[in-house]
C-alpha cells in the first residue's frame, strides 16, 4: 500500500484541488512535496476566482499571472479581514476640501479656484509635499474636474468648462452653463457637462471644433451626474428627481435625444449622485435614496439586477469599481468609505475619518492597496497591511467636499490668474500667504 506522500503527482493535485484555504495550508506544512505542491497556480485557481481583488476576472482571465495566485489569494484576505493605519501624506493650511484625479503617477487636487498637480513617489505611497504646478482660471469653486488623456477638463461655479493639456501651455475657456457646472465627464473628442440650470450640453474636444456646443439636452431638473458610455454612443445623466419621475436617463450621443429611462420607483428627491459604467451594458448608481445599484441594460430597464444599502441610511455621493467584484462608496456622513464585496449584501470594511463626508472615489491599477481620505487641513492614508506586491492591487484615493461655497464667501483678497500658467511654486505659496487667502474655521 502506498503512503499519501508516494502517490504521483497528478493525483495529488487532484485530491488537493478539493481542498479550501485553511486545508492547503496545514498541507504545506506536512513534508517538502506537500510544500511544493501546494504552491502551485493551478491549485489556487478555483479559489481566486471566488476570492476578492486577485486578479481573475468574471470571465476566467488571469490579469497579473507574474505574481503566485497563493500569494494574490493570501492578499485578498486582508480586504475582509486586514488591518490599517493612519499616515498624514499633506498637509494644506486652509479648510478648503478637494476633488481628487489619480492618474498614472500624478494626483490632481482641487482647492477653491485651483488644480494642483503632485507627482507620486516611486514606492506609489505618498507623493511630495508641493506641487508641481497649480492650474488655475475659474473665478469660483471647481465644481467637478476629470482628468482624460493628456487634458483636465474642469467645470465651475461660475458656469465655465476649462480644457487644458498637461503636456503644454495649451488651454481653452468656453462659457458652458448660465448657472454652476455639477458634473462633467469626457471620452474620446467629447465632454458633456450637466448642470443647474436643468441642462446638460454635448461639447467638442476636437482641435478644430473645440468649445462648440454639439446638442444641449433639457433634463427638466437639475443634473448632479453625467457619464459617457465606453462604447461613445451614448450618455447617462442622473437629475434631483424633482421635476421628473426617473432621474436616470439615457441620450443618444449623436442626436442628443432620449433613448430610455433606467427605474420606475423612485421617490422624489432620490437624486442620483454619481454614475459609473463597467461595461457598455453594466451600470452603477449611488444617490441621496442610500442605495448602490447596478443595473444590466441587457436584462431590464425597469428594476436594477442588484442593490446594496448603506446601513447608516446616508446619501452615498461617490462610488468605484475595480470591474469584477469590489466596489468603494463615500457617505455624506462621518466621512465614512466602505468596501462591498458585490456577491454579499453587507460591506467589508469600513474606513472613517472626521469629515462631514465623502465625495469622490478614484482608482489606480499600478500603485499598492490604499484608501487616503482628506481632512480639513490634510490627507489621511488608511493602508491595509501585509500588501507587498504593488502589481495587480489597487489604490483608493477619496476627496470630501463639503461647504466649499460658504468657505468662499470668506476668502479675501482678488484669486483671478491665468488658467494653465505654470507658477515657481514656491512664489506660489508666499503669494497665498500674502494674500491671506482661505478661511482658518
Amino acid at each position: 500500500m502506498l503512503l499519501l506522500p508516494q502517490l504521483p503527482e497528478d493525483l495529488l493535485l487532484l485530491l488537493f484541488s478539493y481542498s479550501d484555504t485553511q486545508a492547503l495550508g496545514r498541507l504545506a506544512q506536512v513534508c517538502r512535496k506537500f510544500h511544493s505542491l501546494v504552491g502551485r497556480d493551478t491549485l489556487w485557481r478555483r479559489i481566486a476566482k471566488v476570492s476578492l481583488n486577485t486578479g481573475i476576472t468574471r470571465l476566467g482571465r488571469d490579469a497579473f499571472p507574474q505574481i503566485a495566485l497563493k500569494e494574490r489569494v493570501k492578499f485578498s484576505q486582508n480586504w475582509k479581514r486586514g488591518r490599517c493605519h493612519q499616515e498624514i501624506l499633506l498637509r494644506w493650511k486652509y479648510n478648503l476640501l478637494p476633488w481628487l484625479q489619480l492618474d498614472d503617477q500624478w494626483l490632481y487636487l482641487s482647492q477653491a479656484a485651483d488644480i494642483l498637480a503632485y507627482p507620486l513617489r516611486q514606492n506609489g505611497v505618498g507623493f511630495q509635499r508641493r506641487p508641481i504646478s497649480v492650474y488655475t482660471g475659474h473665478r469660483d469653486d471647481v465644481c467637478r474636474f476629470v482628468v482624460s488623456e493628456s487634458h483636465i477638463i474642469s467645470g465651475g461655479g461660475d458656469g465655465k468648462v476649462i480644457v487644458c493639456n498637461t503636456c503644454n501651455s495649451f488651454y481653452a475657456a468656453f462659457s458652458a452653463h448660465d448657472q454652476e457646472v455639477n458634473c462633467i465627464d469626457s471620452r474620446g473628442h467629447v465632454i458633456v457637462s450637466g448642470s443647474r440650470d436643468k441642462t446638460a450640453r454635448i461639447w467638442s474636444l476636437c482641435s478644430n471644433r473645440l468649445g462648440e456646443c454639439l446638442h444641449t439636452i433639457r433634463t427638466e431638473d437639475r443634473v448632479w451626474s453625467v457619464a459617457i458610455d465606453p462604447m461613445l454612443s451614448s450618455v447617462m445623466t442622473g437629475t434631483a428627481c424633482c421635476g421628473h419621475a426617473s432621474p436616470l436617463r439615457i441620450w443618444n450621443l449623436q442626436s442628443g435625444q432620449l433613448e430610455s429611462c433606467l427605474g420606475s420607483d423612485f421617490r422624489r428627491g432620490a437624486g442620483v449622485l454619481d454614475i459609473l459604467y463597467e461595461t457598455p451594458s453594466v451600470v452603477l448608481t449611488c444617490g441621496y435614496d442610500t442605495y448602490i445599484r447596478q443595473w444590466d441594460i441587457r436584462a431590464s430597464t425597469r428594476r436594477s439586477v442588484m442593490e446594496w444599502e448603506e446601513p447608516h441610511d446616508s446619501a452615498l455621493y461617490c462610488l468605484q469599481s475595480d470591474g469584477n467584484f469590489m466596489i468603494a462608496s463615500g457617505s455624506s456622513r462621518y466621512g465614512v468609505v466602505r468596501l462591498w464585496d458585490k456577491r454579499q449584501s453587507k460591506s467589508l470594511q469600513v474606513f472613517s475619518s472626521p469629515l462631514p463626508a465623502v465625495a469622490q472615489c478614484t482608482v489606480s491599477d499600478s500603485l499598492p492597496h490604499t484608501c487616503t481620505l482628506p481632512w480639513p487641513t490634510h490627507f489621511t492614508c488608511w493602508i491595509l497591511k501585509s500588501l507587498t506586491h504593488s502589481t495587480g492591487n489597487k489604490r483608493i484615493h477619496a476627496g470630501s467636499r463639503v461647504g466649499i461655497n460658504e468657505t468662499l464667501n470668506q476668502i479675501q483678497g482678488p484669486r483671478v490668474k491665468s488658467y494653465l500658467q505654470l507658477k515657481n511654486t514656491e512664489q506660489y505659496f508666499e503669494k497665498q500667504q500674502d494674500e491671506g487667502t482661505g478661511s482658518g474655521s
